[in-house]
């Protein structure tokens, strides 16, 4: 099995060290790379071809909001997580809503921190249903009123089973979990993820959860 290509980008040098102490220790990470800025962390993601991306937000030249932005926005782009000092910060929801797969504080455990580039080089994000309320909450009132009728609008375009999947998506379920509760398939729910992540212009789960948060469609039950 190839090993996980991990590009580190954050300013402090000394937190770059740290992180590379930590994880270059694991047999199934290798990093590629890293960069002091989010305009370098393009380059070098253009040119090394990571998997993953550990992205801090507050940088130099280019924050890590926008970085993750035009990251994702590519094609075969790499995972990204965000490093953050912060659990509940309007740019941590804004990464997560422009792609991030996650994140992780800076100061978690480095069993934490491999455990989040292993989840999401495997395709599964790294956010909790809880922590997502937290940041939903966070948000300012007018903004959460005005996101959640743009929400509804988008999920209105789901035909009513990619409506019940992507619901049970938010509830942070996986897709055998789904498949139980929706007496389907596993193989069909994956279909349906796939649809309403095509059908919504979405690039991950994480994306789907913070769109039905949005909509508030778990507070109906």
């Amino acid at each position: 099995m190839n090993a996980i290509r991990l590009l580190l980008v954050d300013d402090d040098p000394l937190v770059r060290s740290g992180l590379r102490f930590m994880l270059s220790g694991a047999d199934d990470v290798e990093i590629v790379g890293e960069a002091a800025d989010g305009a370098q962390a393009l380059t070098l993601a253009g040119t090394l071809g990571p998997d993953v991306v550990l992205m801090d937000i507050r940088m130099p030249v280019l924050d890590g909001l926008t970085a993750t932005e035009r990251l994702r926005s590519r094609a075969d782009a790499p995972e990204v997580v965000v490093l953050t000092t912060f659990h509940a910060d309007e740019q941590v929801l804004r990464a997560l809503r422009a792609g991030a797969a996650g994140f992780v504080l800076k100061d978690a455990s480095p069993a934490d921190i491999l455990g989040a580039v292993r989840s999401v080089a495997a395709g599964d994000p790294v956010l909790s249903p809880a922590v997502t309320r937290q940041l939903m909450t966070h948000a300012a009132a007018s903004e959460r009123a005005a996101r959640t009728a743009g929400a509804r609008t988008r999920i209105g375009e789901l035909a009513d089973r990619e409506r019940e999947v992507a619901v049970e998506v938010g509830r942070g379920k996986s897709n055998a979990q789904i498949a139980a509760t929706l007496y389907m398939s596993v193989a069909t729910v994956k279909t349906h993820v796939s649809r309403v992540m095509a059908r919504l212009g979405l690039n991950n789960r994480v994306q789907i959860a913070l769109l039905v948060h949005d909509a508030g469609l778990l507070d109906e039950g």
